[in-house]
């Protein structure tokens, strides 16, 4: 590699640290760059997030990476990587398991002898990350120095510190986030993400940062299994009470002379079996946001009684004639049509307005496209985890049918499921598996849905290609690129949002495959 090639590989990036770009395509931009420096058939950038690390953009591996979080105790090539100063190559028969088996875009079979390298990312003499570098051909890195790859991160650091110094100018919100992680790990609470890239899902999180700010009540609404909470939980992350509890109440788990106990607390003798004075969920959340979940299920009389306090924020325990003022942002959550309730007269016109201040509706997973592939990807790294297996993954089967199926269950349904099917492959395989991959008949979701996608109207079926099972899959690759083309009357940018590439690597394809 000649001064020059690295040079000019180099210089779009230095170019870009002083442009503003959406993190997405900046992080793109950079593994575009380092394939083209170092030619591989896959790339990632990780970042590290505590014991976690967390693939921010991939190259050449399958969608659900992005979803999965790594624990890097449980991944000894990321151990070897980041107790490194400098970058590393392993063995090409290292018996070190690959975290990226069964996720190489092309490959199922298990990485018994490839070519792995990678480079830890420092940031303020920090470690914050990694680069990753795979090649299926055992020696494709023998002519590489490691300089080069050492040169290329110290720029990529650079990259990686300009994207987070942007993005922390533009939100003005890293004191209210730091006091939230406090205010967590205090609390023992886990900190849930919200995974997604589809519109509807950026659109989401967009109202989430513009009304968590405010101090305005919400009324999240959308189907069972959606979110609802995490939404709730992600609003007072991004609000001014961030460093103050959020406190949690299912208002269809009780009967109402519990629900009013729970809320408002009560005193000693209010009613049989209380004991002693206790404090409601209102004062426990006192300075910080009470979620109320299922809000619909309220009793006309609760109604009347949370009406006042969200008024005056004045509240009265049961048994009590003492005021008690509190200090709480309302986030509320149903999965009725309250406004069909209140024309039918089984929900207070009054208190549903108080509620529906900021209204904000959670997409259907549905309605989130490809997100639910990196969903997946989440799940299957939760159960490889808890099921102590080297990689668990998707065939393009499995991938296909939960692209097609209608979730009227949602994210939950989807947790479910991929929990279920892994279990119950397991217990299938005979003898444990080095990598364990789940197919359309595992997942067994309704026939009509996995048929749709197995055999699509517009892609005629692959003839078999005995013993060359390469050709067989370019070829129909290339029979899916062309029926994709010709739905979207050759527009290559919007073949790629549908086939989930990003349009540079979608072209690269299109070529290797003799189609360009």
């Amino acid at each position: 590699m000649t001064a020059k090639s690295l040079l000019t590989t180099l210089l779009p990036l230095v170019s870009d640290l002083s442009r503003e770009l959406p993190e997405g395509e900046r992080y793109r931009r950079l593994l575009e760059a380092m394939r083209a420096l170092l030619p591989c058939d896959a790339a990632a950038l990780l970042r590290l997030d505590g014991d976690w690390l967390v693939p921010l953009a991939v190259d050449g591996l399958s969608t659900d990476t992005l979803g999965r979080r790594f624990k890097v105790s449980e991944h000894p090539r990321f151990e070897a990587l980041l107790s490194s100063p400098g970058p590393t190559r392993f063995a090409a028969d290292s018996d070190l398991p690959d975290p990226y088996d069964g996720l190489v875009d092309g490959l199922n079979d298990h990485l018994e002898v490839h070519d792995c390298m990678g480079c830890p990312l420092f940031i303020d003499e920090r470690p914050w990350g990694l680069l990753t570098l795979d090649a299926l051909d055992p020696e494709r890195f023998e002519p590489i120095e490691l300089d080069a790859l050492q040169a290329f991160a110290s720029l990529a650091a650079a990259t990686v510190n300009a994207a987070e110094r942007i993005e922390r100018l533009a939100n003005r919100v890293e004191d209210e986030h730091q006091r939230a992680e406090v205010y967590r790990q205090a609390s023992g609470q886990q900190s849930r993400e919200m995974i997604g890239q589809s519109k509807a899902h950026k659109r989401l999180v967009e109202e989430i940062s513009l009304v968590g700010g405010s101090d305005l009540t919400v009324l999240i609404t959308g189907e069972t299994g959606v979110g609802k909470e995490l939404v709730a939980q992600a609003i007072h992350a991004a609000s001014p009470r961030a460093d103050k509890p959020i406190i949690s109440l299912n208002c269809a788990a009780l009967p109402d002379t519990l629900v009013e106990s729970e809320l408002f607390g009560h005193v000693r003798g209010a009613f049989t079996g209380a004991m002693n004075d206790r404090r409601g969920k209102f004062e426990l959340a006192n300075g910080g946001t009470l979620f109320l979940d299922e809000v619909g299920e309220l009793s006309l009389t609760v109604q009347a009684k949370l009406l006042r306090v969200l008024q005056s924020g004045q509240l009265q325990r049961l048994g009590s004639d003492k005021e008690h003022q509190v200090d709480v942002r309302l986030i509320a959550a149903t999965n009725r049509d309250l406004a069909e309730e209140v024309r039918s007269g089984r929900y207070r016109a009054d208190f549903y307005h108080r509620l529906s201040v900021y209204p904000l509706l959670v997409p259907a997973l549905r309605d989130r496209g490809r997100d639910v592939l990196l969903l997946s990807g989440y799940f299957l790294e939760q159960n490889r985890s808890r099921m102590g297996l080297n990689s668990l993954r998707l065939n393009s089967d499995a991938q296909a049918a939960l692209l097609a199926y209608d979730w009227p269950g949602n994210v939950r349904e989807l947790e479910h499921l991929i929990g279920r099917s892994a279990l119950k492959a397991l217990g299938n395989c005979k003898d444990r598996p080095k990598i364990l991959s789940l197919s359309a008949a595992d997942l067994d979701l309704p026939t009509g849905s996995v048929e749709i996608v197995a055999q699509p109207a517009t892609v005629a079926p692959v003839a078999l290609v005995s013993g060359d099972l390469r050709e067989a899959t370019e070829q129909y690759q290339r029979q899916l690129i062309s029926a994709c083309l010709e739905r979207h009357h050759n527009n290559w940018a919007s073949a790629a949002r549908e086939l989930g590439l990003d349009r540079a690597n979608l072209g690269r394809m299109a070529k290797r495959l003799g189609m360009k």
